[in-house]
């Protein structure tokens, strides 16, 4: 338990982080990788290169600050970075080089303000926030490894299938090279996937949902290919993936984790909502309860930029069309010549759910966001604005941050 005295001096800091917090985490991972390269190869260098994972730590640095009075407060997204910490391959060993490292930031970016007594309050303060997260990391370790057909770290898969989904998505059909089992997860969740990036010289990271229905024997990740514009670069995994993995490839392939998924308790009604390559843990929950033949009232809402970038059509046209208690909605925000409302698109623009408030909004549902952070921001107030309950509504972001506010 942290001292009032302690606590006072983190608190005083968190108005100095939240305007200077990106250059410390700028500073921070820049002399850690200096000093550690290996950790190269376990962050993800294409948000270090874009800024967002030193935009992510410093607001997490920050809260953390803020609340020091209250960690509970920041519950949700400790299980969020546990997951992610689990799923990376994150061990107790990394935490004692992370502090060693943040600590001498704090005093190389503060300056004189980093008196001797601040540092030792923030190191007091990092202790206990380390082992808050390494307790909660060896239980999902833990879980994972006992599960039938479980394993920590990273474990070698053979790619038994390829398809191309829309001009920018393929899906990878993933079965364990030992040929052993593959474990149960909870529609909605993802698996980091590493491979070796010549270009960078690195084993490189990144997490993508699992985009079908759990209780197989294989696994499905659905990848957007990541194209580059103005200053920011092509996605070299995304690229690899498409260009370098064919059938029979091999790729090193972590435990499933995510705090984000179907709650599977009740018989509540399913609103899914989805944009872009946001759609692929709405489809693993869709083809979850499908295979279950689960008869609760289902929506399925998507928006994408066209025809040629919607993944997955003909897929989602038949459940629909099959089923009486799955309906769809679908917007293009451009139509193109040869388009059909109904079979393509069912609206045009983006995704309005005031339009579309009788079918989209069902008493007593649960509503599933998942997309690009503007978009799920947009859904959100959106929802609430029509009167669902936040304790409803479940988001995931992908990148390095949480899902926005």
């Amino acid at each position: 338990m942290l001292s009032p005295q302690i606590r006072a001096l983190v608190k005083g800091t968190a108005p100095v982080l939240k305007t200077h917090g990106v250059a410390l985490t700028r500073h921070f991972y820049a002399r850690m990788f200096q000093h550690n390269p290996e950790l190269k190869h376990v962050f993800n260098q294409g948000h270090q290169a874009g800024g967002e994972q030193q935009q992510a730590l410093a607001g997490a640095v920050a809260a953390y600050a803020e609340h020091i009075d209250d960690p509970s407060v920041l519950m949700p997204v400790v299980t969020r970075i546990v997951h992610k910490h689990v799923s990376l391959g994150i061990r107790p060993e990394h935490y004692p080089i992370v502090g060693k490292h943040l600590l001498a930031s704090i005093r190389e970016v503060l300056g004189e303000a980093a008196t001797d007594e601040l540092v030792d309050a923030w190191a007091a303060a990092y202790g206990q926030l380390a082992d808050l997260l390494i307790g909660e990391e060896a239980r999902l370790y833990g879980e994972s490894a006992a599960k039938p057909g479980g394993w920590t770290g990273w474990r070698a898969f053979r790619v038994v299938g390829k398809q191309r989904e829309s001009a920018e998505i393929t899906s990878f059909y993933l079965a364990p090279a030992d040929g052993g089992a593959v474990p149960a997860y909870q529609p909605g969740q993802y698996v980091s996937v590493r491979l070796y990036v010549p270009e960078l010289g690195l084993m490189q990271p990144r997490q993508y949902s699992l985009s079908d229905a759990p209780g197989q024997d294989r696994l499905r990740i659905s990848v957007k290919r990541e194209a580059g514009s103005g200053q920011t670069p092509a996605g070299r995994v995304s690229t690899a993936l498409h260009d370098r993995l064919e059938e029979g490839g091999v790729l090193d392939v972590a435990p499933p984790q995510g705090d984000f998924h179907l709650r599977e308790e009740g018989k509540a009604p399913v609103v899914l909502l989805s944009g872009g390559v946001g759609l692929t843990p709405m489809v693993s929950i869709l083809n979850h309860l499908v295979r279950l033949n689960d008869d609760r009232q289902i929506r399925f809402v998507h928006g994408c930029r066209n025809s040629s970038a919607h993944a997955m059509k003909e897929h989602i046209n038949s459940i629909a069309a099959e089923r009486d208690n799955v309906r769809k909605a679908v917007f293009y925000e451009e139509v193109g010549h040869g388009d059909q409302r109904g079979r393509d698109y069912d609206h045009t623009g983006r995704v309005d759910l005031h339009a579309i408030r009788e079918d989209a909004i069902v008493p007593g549902a649960d509503y599933y966001l998942c997309g690009p952070a503007g978009f799920m921001r947009a859904q959100r107030q959106a929802l609430t604005s029509l009167g669902v309950a936040e304790d409803r509504i479940h988001a995931e972001a992908f990148g390095s941050g949480g899902a926005p506010a």
